[in-house]
């Protein structure tokens, strides 16, 4: 599997960013963060990274070929940015440096595809240049999301208007200062017969009257700040009806087509915070003495470290073979193997990561080292863009229709 000599030099030059700009910022971001008056207003230091990121051309990195013209460096394949993406995985917080985090990459994919030329002057261009932030309001405390079609949060139509009433949690970015923009998905057609064309969604401006934030949520005690994920209310929020999204009844559409790339992008993450949680765990077993003789001797500690390196190693290639099929089928056609990712990566990595922390005695579990808050993010990736059971249960169909009738 050889990645693009284009692929390869921007690798290159972010490796050598990542090593001068971001490493050994760790301990300024972490300070910075404690010591905000708003846990959720931008960082001094990621925005000075974000200037020498841009000057450096590694910027937009995830920008797909067929949307070149909204990046410097012509696009990349998923292919050819799984490897970055690996990379900027090593600090959870890095990717916003280059533009390439979650939910914004989503977003800016959804008004690529999605939006009207208008929409994408408003909203689409200050994304990409970092000035502005955004929020996807998907799910709902009150019902099971993990099937979207039960999403209840009301879009009526009244004059020349949309009028949207509901409740949603887990909006990632929501608490952001810089956040600007909400993609909601509610319900417009609840009696449709059809239950996949009853969603529409609709842009909100974060200053439209009738939004009201309820309370910051964690997860695992993680308020992922200064992105934040918040609970909200939605209360007769009135927007103009130019403010939907590519048609009433394509919500679901829309869904699907987001959620495809931005899973295979937690999953590259995810395959670097793995690969620097076992690096660190090598290092630490060299370095501890129990019961006379180096950890690294004992036959336990080889042994979870070379599972670990397989599990790695496997998780790598299941995702590189993952996006060779989107590349070339693209991202519905390629579902079977998206979800195969989505279901496997994630909990391979929190075993992982589990394993490296432990290595670490309790120190494992504090915030002296990344892998409690990587654990983190292994664990609700388990739960975000869908839970692991739809994805299993629709990818099981689909390999039982495929091979039942052969």
């Amino acid at each position: 599997m050889e990645h693009s000599e284009k692929s390869q030099r921007l690798l290159t030059q972010l490796n050598d960013f990542m090593d001068e700009h971001i490493f050994p910022n760790e301990p300024v971001y972490a300070q910075q963060l404690r010591d905000a008056n708003n846990r959720f207003a931008p960082l001094r230091l990621v925005d000075g990274l974000k200037s020498k990121a841009k000057a450096a051309g590694l910027w937009n990195l995830f920008v797909p070929e067929e949307y070149s013209q909204y990046c410097n460096h012509g696009g990349l394949t998923n292919f050819d940015y799984a490897p970055l993406a690996e990379l900027m995985g090593r600090v959870l917080w890095s990717p916003e440096v280059f533009n390439c985090n979650a939910p914004d990459t989503g977003n800016m994919e959804v008004f690529m595809k999605y939006a009207t030329k208008a929409q994408q002057e408003r909203w689409l261009t200050p994304l990409l240049n970092g000035e502005i932030r955004s929020a996807y309001a998907m799910t709902e405390p009150q019902v099971a999301s993990s099937d979207a079609t039960n999403i209840e949060l009301s879009i009526t139509r009244e004059g020349d208007e949309w009028i949207l009433n509901g409740r949603k949690w887990f909006i990632t970015g929501a608490l952001y200062e810089r956040t600007q923009i909400f993609i909601v998905m509610g319900k417009s057609d609840p009696d449709n017969p059809n239950r996949h064309k009853q969603q529409t969604q609709v842009l909100v401006p974060k200053d439209t009257p009738g939004i009201e934030f309820v309370r910051a949520l964690t997860t695992m005690g993680y308020d992922d700040a200064p992105l934040g994920h918040a609970e909200m209310v939605f209360d007769n929020v009135r927007v103009p009806l130019e403010n939907v999204l590519l048609g009433e009844g394509r919500g679901f559409e829309i869904a699907q087509g987001r959620l495809g790339p931005g899973r295979m992008h937690h999953c590259m993450r995810l395959v670097g915070a793995a690969q620097r949680a076992l690096e660190l765990a090598c290092q630490r077993v060299v370095s501890r003495n129990t019961f006379g003789r180096p950890l690294s001797k004992h036959q336990s500690i080889r042994e979870n470290i070379a599972k670990s390196f397989a599990e790695i190693q496997m998780a790598r290639l299941l995702v590189l073979k993952t996006c060779q099929q989107m590349d070339a089928v693209g991202a519905q056609a390629a579902r079977d193997m998206i979800a195969a990712s989505k279901t496997t990566v994630p909990i391979m990595v929190q075993t992982i990561i589990d394993r490296c922390m432990q290595m670490h005695g309790a120190g494992g579990l504090t915030e002296d080292y990344f892998m409690a808050e990587a654990f983190n993010y292994a664990r609700y990736c388990r739960q975000a863009d869908g839970p692991d059971e739809v994805h299993q249960m629709a990818l099981g169909k689909q390999i039982i229709d495929r091979y039942s009738s052969a």
